[in-house]
């Protein structure tokens, strides 16, 4: 059996137990059609890059799926054909990451600058603030 990770959005105004009840159905598909759905990660309602079918926003759910083609085709099917799912993208992969996903990971915040507006010096060298460098003359200014 191949592994995949299968992502799909579901419209913005179903509850999340709604989209776990789809996750749920998704799921005996793959299951009734021999395969099994291992990590599962609901990533919640996010906002859309632009417009889909009227929706500005989604709820996003991960699948890692260990299956046959036939399995993953089937759920594929039955999502084109739901009203609930707005986009679906499943990709093989040669193994299933362990832990969390990227999307899961808390980010480090110790890694970015500090937030208080000092920037570094800017690029143009040492030159000081504007006030303190001469003016030069412009032609059409003489």
């Amino acid at each position: 059996m191949a592994l995949y990770e299968h992502v799909f959005l579901a419209r913005q105004d179903i509850s999340s137990q709604q989209v776990d009840a789809l996750v749920e159905q998704y799921k005996g598909v793959i299951e009734a059609n021999g395969g099994k759905v291992g990590r599962i990660e609901n990533w919640g309602l996010k906002s859309l890059t632009y417009r889909i079918k009227k929706n500005r926003k989604a709820h996003y759910a991960l699948m890692d799926i260990d299956a046959p083609p036939a399995a993953v085709q089937e759920m594929e099917r039955q999502m084109r054909i739901s009203e609930d799912v707005l986009r679906y993208m499943t990709i093989a992969v040669e193994k299933h990451e362990d832990g969390p996903s990227a999307m899961m990971q808390k980010r480090d915040r110790d890694d970015r600058g500090p937030r208080d507006g000092a920037r570094g010096p800017r690029d143009g060298g040492d030159r000081g603030p504007r006030e303190d460098r001469p003016r030069r003359p412009r032609e059409d200014r003489v």
